[in-house]
């Protein structure tokens, strides 16, 4: 299992390269950059001309915001630029987003991510393979190319694409055409293993794939703090996040797997209304306790392990909602990292 970080640049892009060698030096496994403030890929590119070892990902770029050649052609100088180590990570987004702020189409969106991935293949395999471009699929067409435009083979020709989701179409997206699965944070461990994972083998099955080859990486909400006054901060604000995210359509299954259903309308309604406050109160311990992981900073790196293994290759703590010290980050990763670890 993988520890690795995620990180959105909020102190500016030009952060890039002194985030990704700290992130390496303190011994992360991987860094990811997140579709904020900033270009997720330039960020990376910085990164990797930076750094020498730690993988590199997108957690998440937005598919639909570019075409499949845009996006195959920055993860190809991306894998050759950083030695093999990039990890393409795809999200849909949701429809007002796609529609009204990247003003692209949105329209059956877990096919559409398919037929893109299908589409990222075949460019690359041109790319390497100098193969006539023949991909014609339901969304996405590349039938031209020219040795004036093809950038040529590379030496780690094979990107590994992980595809966000949440409801079991889209995990069954995963299944049919992803090399791995990027977990939301609102997830429990009970809805992957119940509802994500099947859905994933069932597209797997449908492709004539093998379900176990889908790599898992999982961002986890996380509570702990020195004292019970951080510790109190700490939960107060991972229960907002967790409302926030539970206000929004697209996370209810999660509520309805288990049993608060009713709950993702009542916060709707609280948001629309800016009662953040409100909507952190109606979050139950109960499920507070599913979704989050709660333990003590020396307890975190053994917390996390037994949480997830055997589910997921990858982890990473969710954006904390109160920064952490540097020595907690040197104290996880040191326990992470120690001689008696598990695998």
């Amino acid at each position: 299992m993988h520890l690795d970080t995620v990180t959105g640049f909020r102190g500016g892009i030009e952060r890039a390269a002194a985030e990704a060698r700290e992130a390496e030096a303190l011994g992360f496994d991987g860094m990811w950059t997140v579709e904020v403030g900033h270009d997720p890929f330039l960020a990376l590119g910085l990164a990797a001309a930076a750094t020498q070892r730690i993988g590199l990902g997108t957690n998440v770029a937005i598919a639909f915001g570019r075409s499949p050649l845009a996006t195959a052609q920055v993860a190809w100088d991306l894998q050759r630029l950083s030695g093999g180590r990039l990890m393409l990570g795809l999200g849909t987004q949701v429809r007002a987003h796609v529609e009204r702020r990247y003003s692209m189409p949105f329209d059956h969106p877990a096919a559409r991510v398919t037929d893109y991935i299908h589409c990222l293949r075949a460019i690359w395999r041109t790319f390497q393979e100098d193969v006539r471009p023949d991909h014609r699929g339901p969304f996405y067409q590349f039938t031209l190319m020219n040795p004036f435009f093809n950038p040529g083979p590379i030496e780690h020709p094979d990107i590994p694409v992980y595809l966000a989701g949440v409801n079991p179409r889209m995990c069954r997206a995963v299944g049919e055409a992803a090399d791995g699965f990027s977990i939301h944070p609102m997830h429990s461990v009970g809805y992957l293993r119940e509802v994500a994972l099947p859905a994933i083998a069932d597209g797997a099955r449908a492709a004539g794939r093998e379900a176990a080859a889908v790599a898992l990486l999982a961002p986890v909400f996380v509570i702990t703090g020195d004292d019970q006054a951080e510790w109190d901060r700490c939960e107060q604000m991972t229960r907002r996040q967790i409302a926030f995210y539970a206000s929004t359509p697209s996370y209810r299954a999660v509520l309805e797997h288990h049993g608060h259903g009713a709950l993702g309308p009542e916060l709707s309604a609280l948001a629309r209304n800016g009662d953040w406050t409100g909507m952190a109160r109606r979050v139950p311990e109960s499920l507070v306790a599913e979704i989050a992981l709660a333990a003590a900073p020396a307890d975190l790196a053994a917390a996390l392990r037994a949480r997830y293994a055997g589910l997921s290759a990858r982890v990473s703590v969710y954006d904390p909602p109160l920064p952490w010290p540097q020595a907690r980050w040197r104290s996880l990763l040191a326990d992470w990292n120690s001689p008696t670890r598990a695998p």
